[in-house]
């Protein structure tokens, strides 16, 4: 019963003046932070619930033998093919289904068919109509001239837009392979006027082509456990889902082109100069030193005479390479070509570029210790960089992937000067592409159903790899406050990120795809995991699914499973929802234990009875106060005038003392401890529930931040209270100090509220100027002419 006294008499101060305690919200159920369940696809033996491979998972192979030839006079490639496949699968297959990627660029693709769009009095797209017109002159798609089985004879086969099945004259059993092959032909695109994902760019200063060659020959589709044939078409958007398997490339090219590719060059002795030999040789082993600079293999200088020169035959470069699940090349006599040999994780890899002189000085000083850099990055949160090599190549490209080779655009301007957004742009993209090595091309998500898998997760680790290589690097693709702009859209403009990838409408791909995964991944690692549970985790999941075929749900539960940490409300509210995270901090009570101790409680009493009682009449009669009857006549004074109604007696001690006897020791400190007790009243305007991080300034000048879990919200998440007990008063309070949560409204998250001043521009008539303005290396070469340099070396 003591307990209860002690209650039942405190005396209860609010900020408000003898407020009153604010009422608990009303309890609301919600499921936000129910178990996944239905949502997911049941488990099991090729998927088990825990997220990693079943005892039966499967997943067949398609080896290539290919031989090709690059015709640099018609801009075109003719290339033949023996495809071995091997079915892994429990089931007898009666035919296959090849990917035509090329004849996504015919005039009657669906691709193209199928998007809208328009003309109108104030102008178009001049990109999209020199699209439309390029497509139209010439004749593009797969050429398909034979397809033959192992003895040549023709085997029946149907195309069906990018899709083209192969029927077979028996089923191709559990276990059993068959073989065939393939011949074809196709014309290259213009990357510039297309947009394709690969093609030629034209040089018309010195007449010659880079070639990104991708998407290029006949390739199986992927056959397994979760959609049978994965024969989705190829709309342009969603990307590749491929199988893996041992390649072979003999490609005839001019014989001054230089030429990269996926896997090993095979016959360098045939191909290369013997002073191109030299170089590479001494290029083994460099790149373990901070500023070791790579080996330059051919130098601008003699690209530049490649240039200039003319061919005077062919040449064919061969190149192997085993388990991937794509194969892709470049070739130009523009390039140049550096390496460096760097240990990554106890195995040497060889990081390249190839680049014409139109990408210095940037490419020469960036881009090949860029390579190096993110295979140590990535290898160190995920699994080793198995492959023996990795290729950074400069061309029409702005930013694309393929096992060991990516196609990275941020070109310098002609004087060799660029802005800081083209050097980021730079550092950017060939991390992000390089780092696809590792998601998709290794952990081998299906890209046609789910953009997120690769490119979310790989923008993750591209934002982590930045910040390693410079602490100041804008990694905004995985800051909270990055995607706060698209998460205030209207939720009509939004579609889930688990969301097929030709759904999700282009003008937000790159945030659903990209940066919205991203941050939520950043946020998993940085404030609802943490790093250590998070990294372990994310780890895992790369171990489990390396050279295998992952699914979303593979991806949730092993995090889940790996880090004891339930994320399902989370995975609901970021991955199958379009609601934002918007926290307000409605207001705050302040309470104390009121003491019952007399000097104290009079003196509080006096000091507020003072106050009430210095009104303004009060005030202004000060001044006569001493004309008062009163006041001059003291016989009309009686005990009343002197009497203190807030002086401390005798009896007032002994009832104090006499209460104290009556509590336990932690009920006296409590008691006596002058505590502050604050209830904060908290709502979930946006939606998604997420962790309350709440900032506390106090009148010392001190502060603290106190953190509590997402949990907090599972009875209510519309609207709480949580009590917060302090020694010192606060003075402001602040939600999300940090930024970390994407909050689209931060303006009410402070108490008592934070005036924010609204702006308005000054607005003067200025001359209108022609041209952009010089980027600030141009401004300083203008400022300081002497200190020009010669511009690209």
């Amino acid at each position: 019963m003591r307990k209860l006294l002690l209650i039942a008499s405190v005396t209860l101060w609010s900020a408000a003046s003898m407020a009153q305690a604010p009422a608990a919200p009303t309890q609301r159920a919600n499921t936000r932070f129910e178990q996944l369940g239905p949502m997911l696809p049941t488990p099991n033996t090729f998927r088990t619930a825990s997220g990693a491979p079943g005892k039966d998972y499967f997943q067949n192979r398609a080896d290539y033998d290919i031989k090709a030839t690059l015709d640099d006079t018609k801009q075109r490639i003719t290339g033949s093919e023996i495809i071995t496949y091997h079915n892994n699968s429990g089931d007898a297959l009666p035919y296959l289904w090849i990917q035509l990627d090329q004849n996504t660029f015919r005039a009657d693709a669906d691709s193209r068919t199928s998007q809208t769009s328009t003309i109108s009095e104030q102008g178009a797209s001049f990109q999209q109509i020199n699209a439309n017109a390029t497509l139209i002159a010439k004749d593009y798609g797969h050429k398909i001239t034979a397809v033959r089985d192992q003895a040549g004879k023709a085997l029946k086969h149907t195309i069906n837009q990018t899709m083209m099945r192969v029927d077979l004259p028996q089923p191709v059993g559990p276990g059993k392979s068959v073989t065939f092959s393939i011949d074809w032909n196709f014309n290259i695109v213009d990357v510039r006027s297309t947009g394709a994902r690969g093609g030629y760019e034209y040089f018309p200063k010195d007449g010659n082509y880079i070639y990104e060659i991708a998407q290029w020959f006949p390739r199986l589709c992927s056959y397994n456990d979760v959609t049978g044939w994965q024969n989705k078409q190829f709309l342009g958007q969603g990307e590749f889902t491929l199988i893996f398997g041992n390649y072979k490339l003999a490609l005839t090219v001019p014989n001054d082109h230089i030429v990269g590719a996926t896997g090993e060059l095979q016959n360098a002795t045939q191909v290369l100069t013997p002073t191109q030999i030299k170089r590479w040789n001494e290029a083994k082993g460099k790149g373990d030193k901070p500023g070791e600079n790579p080996t330059v293999i051919v130098t601008q200088a003699e690209a530049e005479a490649a240039e200039k020169g003319k061919p005077t035959g062919t040449k064919t470069w061969v190149f192997k390479a085993d388990n991937v699940r794509d194969f892709s090349f470049a070739s130009s006599r523009k390039f140049i070509w550096d390496a460096l040999n760097p240990n990554v994780e106890g195995k040497r890899v060889w990081a390249m570029s190839l680049y014409p002189k139109e990408g210095n000085p940037l490419w020469g000083q960036y881009s090949t210790r860029l390579v190096a850099h993110t295979l140590r990055s990535y290898s160190r949160r995920t699994i080793a960089y198995p492959y023996p090599v990795a290729y950074s190549v400069h061309g029409p490209v702005g930013g694309m992937e393929y096992p060991m080779i990516s196609f990275n655009g941020a070109r310098p301007e002609a004087d060799g000067t660029y802005s800081v957004g083209t050097k980021n742009g730079l550092i950017g993209v060939i991390i992000h592409e390089v780092g696809h090595n590792f998601f998709p091309m290794i952990v081998n998500s299906d890209e046609r159903q789910w953009s997120w898998m690769d490119e979310g997760l790989n923008s993750f680790l591209d934002g982590l790899a930045g910040l390693e290589w410079d602490a100041d690097y804008p990694a905004r693709g995985i800051t909270p406050q990055g995607i706060v702009p698209y998460m205030r859209l209207d939720s009509n403009l939004q579609v889930p990120i688990m969301s097929s990838s030709d759904n999700i409408p282009r003008g937000t791909f790159g945030p659903n795809a990209y940066s919205k995964p991203a941050t939520a991944l950043n946020i998993l690692r940085e404030t609802i995991m943490g790093r250590e549970l998070f990294d372990y985790a994310f780890k895992e999941y790369a171990r489990r699914w390396a050279f295998k075929s992952p699914e979303p749900a593979d991806f949730f539960r092993t995090m889940e499973d790996a880090s004891g940490v339930d994320l399902d409300f989370f995975w609901k509210g970021w991955f199958y929802g379009v609601q934002p995270v918007d926290q307000t901090l409605v207001k705050v009570d302040w309470f104390q234990a009121g003491s019952q101790n007399p000097e104290i409680t009079k003196a509080q009493a006096k000091a507020a009875a003072q106050k009430r009682a210095n009104t303004i009449s009060k005030q202004r009669d000060a001044a006569s106060k001493d004309q008062t009857v009163v006041a001059q006549d003291t016989t009309m004074k009686d005990f009343y005038n002197t009497y203190d109604p807030y002086a401390v007696t005798a009896e007032d001690k002994k009832r104090y003392q006499d209460y104290l006897a009556t509590l336990t020791p932690e009920e006296r400190q409590l008691a006596e401890a002058g505590t502050n007790f604050y209830t904060l009243s908290l709502k979930n305007k946006g939606g998604i529930p997420m962790p309350v991080i709440v900032r506390m300034e106090f009148e010392d000048g001190t502060d603290s931040v106190a953190r509590f879990p997402a949990e907090i919200w599972r009875f209510n998440d519309v609207a709480i209270n949580k009590v917060i007990a302090t020694s010192k008063k606060v003075k402001q309070w602040t939600l999300d100090p940090f930024y970390e949560i994407a909050d689209i409204n931060t303006e009410d998250n402070s108490f008592p509220p934070v005036a924010q001043p609204t702006r308005f521009q000054l607005f003067k008539q200025q001359q209108r100027g022609g041209g952009a303005a010089p980027n600030p290396m141009q401004q300083q070469r203008q400022q300081s002419p002497a200190k020009q340099g010669t511009g690209r070396n």
